[in-house]
């Protein structure tokens, strides 16, 4: 998105979508936050938002998040910025989010959190860490069937260097509102559930659950989502990637 006053616009219509949401279903004021996804859009973009306000920005291509968390590091008014991996790690890329990011959504393997717990530097502080459930039960996603939340979550609860924040959903798109409902209300279920059978909740830190997007978001803060991840009403719509 090339205009400047387009993209605040956009912005600042989504955080109105997310406070109207939050009061009607009964949500405090800023329970829930908003995550960029600013995957293949400029670092220009990011820029713009981030002296608007916005603080949490989400990258899926790990390459590409690397060079934007270095170009922010390179500016002292970006440097507050918290960088999040929203997609999926593969073994041969978890130094560079060990290294560069502040969170990681996309856990569903025991052995990429071993791998990132080995690299994270110990002069960070911990990687913040959810795991991705296929809630769903879609055949393309990725993610750990409900059942097995608690054991993953289990495994990481040792892991120096990572700090377990919640859980992650990515449903694939359903036709209705109530759809919508009914597959974020399973995302809260395995939620809640794994809170009390770790015996952790918010004020341990198990506090987040990534819930929700563009297109649903009010469904998924109606279920109890605190953080949707909006792209496509931020930035607009993305071409291929090159």
């Amino acid at each position: 998105m090339n205009n400047k006053a387009e993209l605040i616009k956009h912005w600042t219509s989504v955080l109105e979508r997310i406070r109207a949401a939050e009061i009607a279903h009964s949500r405090p004021r800023g329970s829930v936050k908003l995550l960029a996804v600013s995957k293949t859009f400029p670092f220009e973009d990011i820029e713009t938002l981030a002296m608007e306000g916005q603080v949490d920005f989400g990258e899926n291509y790990i390459a590409e998040g690397v060079e934007k968390i270095d170009a922010a590091r390179a500016h002292s008014a970006l440097s507050g910025l918290v960088w999040h991996c929203i997609g999926p790690i593969q073994s041969n890329k978890t130094k560079w989010v060990a290294s560069h990011f502040a969170w990681a959504h996309a856990i569903d393997r025991l052995k990429i959190a071993e791998r990132l717990s080995e690299q994270r530097p110990s002069s960070m502080p911990p990687l913040n860490v959810l795991i991705q459930v296929n809630v769903d039960g879609g055949l393309t996603k990725s993610g750990v069937p409900p059942e097995q939340a608690y054991a993953l979550a289990s495994g990481l609860m040792g892991l120096r260097g990572l700090k377990l924040r919640g859980l992650m959903t990515l449903p694939d798109p359903s036709p209705t509102p109530e759809a919508q409902r009914a597959v974020h209300q399973r995302g809260f279920e395995v939620f809640e559930d794994l809170r009390v059978r770790l015996g952790l909740g918010p004020e341990e830190g198990l506090d987040t659950l990534s819930m929700g997007m563009t297109q649903d978001m009010e469904a998924a803060i109606q279920a109890g989502s605190t953080l949707v991840r909006v792209g496509t009403a931020i930035f607009g719509a993305r071409g291929p990637k090159t």
